[in-house]
Order: structure tokens, then sequence, then C-alpha cells
């Protein structure tokens, strides 16, 4: 015959079946999630005539690459439920294999932690849309004289011997090129530069001198790194200048990112959205600033346990501080569980655990008031290490989304959504 049966899909779907059926979950699921292909891959003029199909079960390279030998195995087992059924159709012979599925990958030359074009694309895109001036006070060739040698850079104009002439005249004395020139612009190649001459570019438009209105650059920085990081990157502070902020870029420290990213996923789940701004704050400050980080986390945990509270209709004081707050929610909720019985094997230690993490509450606000921000030093002081801080904000992270959990758990268990009160004074 010339082709497979056109209801191919049917027999895969029969032979998933009947793996499940045998307990051969793995394989049975790696069925289930490939993508297949049918190949004529040999014919054989015996007995009229027999051609040879190869059946390629494509799955995801690294999915491909953990399976190391083990996919033979799994192609052997599904091959075993899908031969018996084709054989009811077809004298041809089947063969199964599992290989690794091919796709297009246009950046893959590029080394790792590369911020991708269509990254800087969504930032310039941004900046056009809000109308940002990319020079902010500055001009042009003030500007880009900061962060390139203009004189020694070509001129795009036969009048002018290098770029600072060239960028004059058409910016300044005719005006006739657009407010985005710079993004496109050959010389600087901000579109395909390395990440860190990108980074400087995105750093100096925030810089205190370009731009001095705090305010406008809180609200770029955030448009910045939201396009950063999911490709490793951000903005954080490295300094201040007359008491504004002057940008560095930095690849994201992996062992703190993921808290931080379970952090701003807690917060999207209560439609928090100052916890967010608490969230920033702490991710740029880890590394930096470890004590507004220490700080930042210690406010993050009021904003969650007020957030919880305010959501189970439970009224507080303006001026209740952490611990107090924390007893509420914790009595609330009842994160201590009541209901295990004293036989049940590491009852015990199941309490303490959480009693611990209730009481983590008391000792980050101690921390705070010894080592974050909000206080102040004698000269002798010494303050904590980024390891520090990735510490107490990984503490906090695990508090906050364990109650998260609690308090969703109770709704989908009893429906019990209380009536929503502000806290009171």
């Amino acid at each position: 015959m010339d082709r497979y049966p056109e209801n191919f899909e049917d027999f895969l779907a029969t032979a998933a079946e009947m793996l499940e059926a045998d307990g051969l979950l793995d394989a049975a699921e790696l069925l289930k999630s490939s993508e297949y292909k049918v190949d004529a891959t040999g014919y054989d003029n015996w007995n009229g005539g027999t051609t040879t199909w190869t059946v390629y079960l494509q799955i995801d390279p690294r999915e491909f690459a953990r399976l190391g030998n083990k996919s033979d195995t799994l192609a052997g087992q599904i091959h075993s439920r899908l031969g018996p059924m084709l054989e009811q159709e077809t004298s041809d012979w089947y063969s199964v294999s599992i290989v690794p599925r091919v796709e297009a990958k246009p950046e893959w030359r590029k080394p790792a932690g590369t911020i991708p074009r269509e990254a800087r694309t969504n930032i310039f895109d941004g900046l056009r849309l809000e109308n940002v001036a990319w020079h902010g006070t500055l001009g042009d060739v003030e500007f880009l004289g900061r962060l390139y040698d203009l004189e020694s850079l070509p001129s795009t104009d036969s009048r002018f011997r290098d770029a600072a002439g060239d960028i004059w005249q058409h910016r300044v004395n005719n005006d006739d090129w657009p407010d985005d020139w710079v993004y496109d612009d050959p010389r600087f190649r901000l579109m395909s530069a390395p990440s860190e001459d990108f980074l400087r570019f995105l750093c100096e438009i925030l810089h205190p001198v370009v731009r001095p209105d705090r305010n406008e650059s809180l609200k770029i920085l955030k448009h910045f790194n939201d396009q950063l990081r999911p490709h490793g990157w951000h903005l954080v502070e490295e300094e201040k200048i007359a008491g504004r902020s002057r940008f560095v870029g930095q690849p994201i420290q992996n062992h703190h990112h993921r808290s931080v990213s379970r952090a701003r996923s807690v917060a999207d789940a209560l439609d928090a959205g100052w916890m967010q701004k608490e969230i920033e704050r702490v991710e740029n400050a880890i590394d930096s600033d470890p004590a507004l980080a220490l700080g930042t986390a210690k406010e993050l945990l009021e904003s969650c346990c007020k957030t919880l509270l305010t959501k189970r209709g439970v009224a507080y004081g303006k001026s209740d501080d952490l611990p107090k707050l924390t007893k509420a929610l914790t009595k609330e909720l009842k994160l201590v569980p009541e209901g295990i019985p004293d036989e049940a094997k590491g009852a015990e230690n199941i309490r303490l655990i959480l009693r611990n993490l209730s009481a983590l509450t008391q000792y980050m606000a101690e921390l705070r008031g010894l080592y974050g921000t909000g206080h102040g030093r004698d000269g002798k002081h010494k303050g904590l290490e980024p390891r520090h801080a990735r510490l107490a904000v990984a503490s906090a992270v695990a508090f906050i989304d364990f109650v998260t959990e609690t308090y969703h758990q109770r709704i989908e268990a009893n429906g019990d959504v209380k009536t929503v009160v502000r806290g009171q004074s």
C-alpha cells in the first residue's frame, strides 16, 4: 500500500487506552503529548511488495534528553499495543521511534541571557506610546555624547565629518528626523547590540540628570523591567545622586527570583495592587540595598495580612503592628490545626512548624527594627548582606504563600466568604 490508514489518530488513541489499562502510564502520557508523523522508510518486493512505515513520535527536546535509554523501552511498549491493531488493516510493517521535535529557534546562536529583538521592540514601542523623550531634558547630541564617542562615528550627511555634526544638523538645525530616530540607527545598533550596551542605554534614559522627575523615572523603570525580567535581566538602583536613583542593569539571581515570582503570583491572586509595588522594591533592593529589602519584606507581610483580614471581614486598627495582625489572621484562618489527632504520626511536628511559621512575622518585625530601613543608625552600625536579605524575603514569601493558599482552601471547601469590612482605627 502507498499510504497509512486515514484514521491513524484512532489507532493511537486506542493504544494509549491499552497502555493505561496495563499500568504503563509513562508510555501512555508520552503518546498523548507527542505529535506524530508517519513516513515510508523501506520497501520489500517479496510477496507482492511490503512497505515499511516508521511512526515518529515527536516530543520536546528537553524531555527527549531526559528520557535517555528509556525512550527505546517506551517505544517498544507503544509498538506492542499499536502493532496488533494495524495488522488487521494492512500487511505492511510498522515500527515506532521517539524523536525530539524540531522547531524554529532563530535566537539559538545567541548566548544565554541575550535580550531578544522582540523585547527591545516592546520597550521602544512603550516609550513611543507614552510619548517619552528618550533624551529627557538633554538634547540628542548631549545625551548620546554621554554614552558614545560621536566624533569617531560616521556621518550619514556628506556635509559633516562625524555623527555629532550629522545629528545636530537633522535634529536641531533642520529638525527633519523623527523623535525616535535613534532606535533604528545602525551606528548605535540598539536592536542588536550586546545586552550590556542596550541596558546601559536604558539606564541613561533614567539617569537623574536626564530625567530629574522621580515619579516619571519609576514609571519608565517598571515598563523596562516588565519587558526585561522574562529574559533574565532587570535594572536596579546602584547609587543615589542628590537623592535620586541611578540604575544599572543586572542579571536576575535565580535564587531570589523564584521567591519574588511566587510573591507576585500571590499578589495577583489577591488582586492587591499595592503588594505589587512592594514586590518591585524588594526585587530591586535584595542585592543593592539589603536593609531596604528587609524593611520592604516586613511591609509585604503587613500588606498580605491586612488584605486577607479585609477579605474575611475582620476589622483591624490602623496602628496594629505586624505581630498583632498576624495573630488575628492566624485565629481567623485557624492556621494551627486543631483537628489533627494526637495519635497521628508527626502531629506535634506539624503543629510546631505552623506555630513557628506564624511566629516568623514577629522575628521579621524585630529584625527590621535592628537592621532594616526606617531607623537612625550610629556611625559604627554594620548592615546585613544580600544573603541575609534573600533569607528574609524567602521566609516572608513562604508565609504569604501559605496563608493565601489556606484562605482559598477555606473558600473552596466551605464557600466561606465573609462581608468585606475596612480596617478601622
